[in-house]
């Protein structure tokens, strides 16, 4: 016994389009409801499922008159949308191709400048020997971080605000520095 397979979304869809190509004509909800399942074997249960995935990609074209929603699409529709897309992606790889050229012209340029010479060497060496000397000035300079006057004035902002929460409320010390994520270690530096 062989199971038979379903249509997948996007054979549905297909078969759909396929629907308004042929007749030219302009549907409600209720005649594709009727018709799909008969000429293209798609579920009715999914038959307003497909058709509102069409209307969301234009696709499918809906409008509402009175009460009622007519749905349509004609062939040169999807002929003008696919000239289009294909317009804007051919629009999109000149301005790609034209970009590459600009950044050839500039990577050539950049390396025009930089031929290996002595002193550019040495000006490299120079450089290098400046940016270690920096990390170790910051590296020195993180050590006496602790000493900065605007770090005691906010360790000492943090001791009053705790001071005046455990007189304004009771609260013990543990849980206040919980509440503001104050590690436990957090005190002045000896």
């Amino acid at each position: 016994m062989s199971k038979k397979k379903g249509l997948s979304l996007e054979e549905k869809r297909t078969r759909m389009m396929e629907i308004f190509f042929e007749s030219k004509d302009v549907f409600q909800l209720k005649d594709i409801e009727k018709i799909a399942p008969k000429s293209k074997g798609i579920t009715p249960m999914t038959v307003k499922e497909v058709l509102q995935s069409l209307v969301d990609d234009n696709m499918v074209d809906c409008e509402r008159v009175g009460t009622s929603n007519y749905y349509w699409a004609f062939p040169s529709k999807a002929f003008h949308a696919r000239k289009h897309k294909l317009d804007e992606l051919q629009k999109q790889i000149s301005d790609g191709k034209q970009r590459k050229i600009s950044l050839q012209k500039a990577v050539e340029k950049a390396k025009a400048g930089r031929q290996d010479t002595k002193e550019r060497s040495s000006l490299l060496k120079e450089l290098q020997a400046l940016r270690e000397e920096r990390t170790q000035l910051q590296a020195e300079l993180e050590k006496y971080r602790e000493c900065d006057p605007e770090v005691v004035d906010e360790m000492n902002n943090v001791f009053a605000i705790k001071s005046w929460t455990k007189k304004k409320f009771a609260f013990d010390e543990n849980r206040i520095n919980k509440a503001f994520g104050i590690p436990e270690d957090f005190d002045y530096m000896d």
